[in-house]
């Protein structure tokens, strides 16, 4: 005959939890605010519009310059460059707006 072993469960003590006033009711966290969520949907679409003015080859290389000097340059060549680029640039100050991808300034 085999004896039997005991679980490994056997040896530890059962603890219950003690219920705490029936199971609290949570308050819901308020929903982010759409004009919050409009405004950073707003900045990632215009940073993805200088993202590509940046790929974009026909204007011209974008290392060591800004991306008003870049914009302006291919003016100046008549290479036509997007407007909409220009209005962006002129309307931000924020270093993230103003430099290329391949700018020194550290995101």
């Amino acid at each position: 005959m085999t004896t039997r072993r005991g679980l490994i469960t056997d040896s530890f003590k059962v603890v219950k939890k003690a219920r705490t006033a029936e199971k609290q009711e949570k308050t819901p966290s308020p929903p982010p605010s759409q004009n919050e969520d409009q405004t950073e949907t707003i900045r990632e679409e215009e940073l993805q519009k200088l993202q590509q003015f940046d790929l974009d080859w026909r204007f011209g290389p974008c290392t060591g310059i800004s991306r008003l000097e870049r914009w302006e340059r291919a003016k100046l060549h008549d290479l036509n460059p997007p407007e909409e680029i220009r209005e962006l640039l002129q309307m931000c100050t924020d270093p993230e707006y103003s430099q290329s991808l391949w700018s020194e300034y550290p995101f």
